[in-house]
């Protein structure tokens, strides 16, 4: 399911003329365990690109979230999930970051892609969640 809306975003935005090759991969972190993945920079608008998958996803279980890097502080939930999947999320915060991931039996892969505001405009997300 969430592949199909993956998708259906990409067709809009490709079909209104945004280019989705003019984004920028910033940071690419994948992983089977728990971990701190080293701080990245970031402007806002910025997109997380996360996937998910495991051999055994009965007993799977993944949270990630986006912390400041020079504190460690949270600044907001990512994804939780216990099963296979992936997704997508805006960010509009600029600054310097680091993801805490809490992994259990799951490969996971997350990307940090920066974005133009007018690429930005384009993207509507699913769910509005405040962090």
């Amino acid at each position: 399911m969430k592949a199909l809306i993956i998708t259906c975003i990409a067709l809009f935005l490709t079909a209104n003329g945004v280019d989705l090759r003019a984004a920028e991969l910033v940071r690419e972190f994948s992983g089977s365990r728990s971990t701190e993945t080293a701080d990245f920079e970031v402007k806002a608008p910025w997109l997380i690109d996360w996937r998910v998958n495991s051999d055994f996803p009965s007993a799977m279980g993944i949270a990630v979230t986006l912390a400041y890097a020079v504190t460690g502080y949270h600044a907001g939930n990512v994804f939780k999930t216990k099963s296979p999947g992936d997704g997508l999320r805006l960010i509009e915060e600029s600054g310097r970051f680091k993801f805490k991931v809490d992994s259990a039996i799951t490969n996971w892969t997350i990307k940090v892609i920066q974005l133009t505001p007018e690429e930005a405009k384009q993207y509507t997300p699913k769910n509005k969640l405040n962090y």
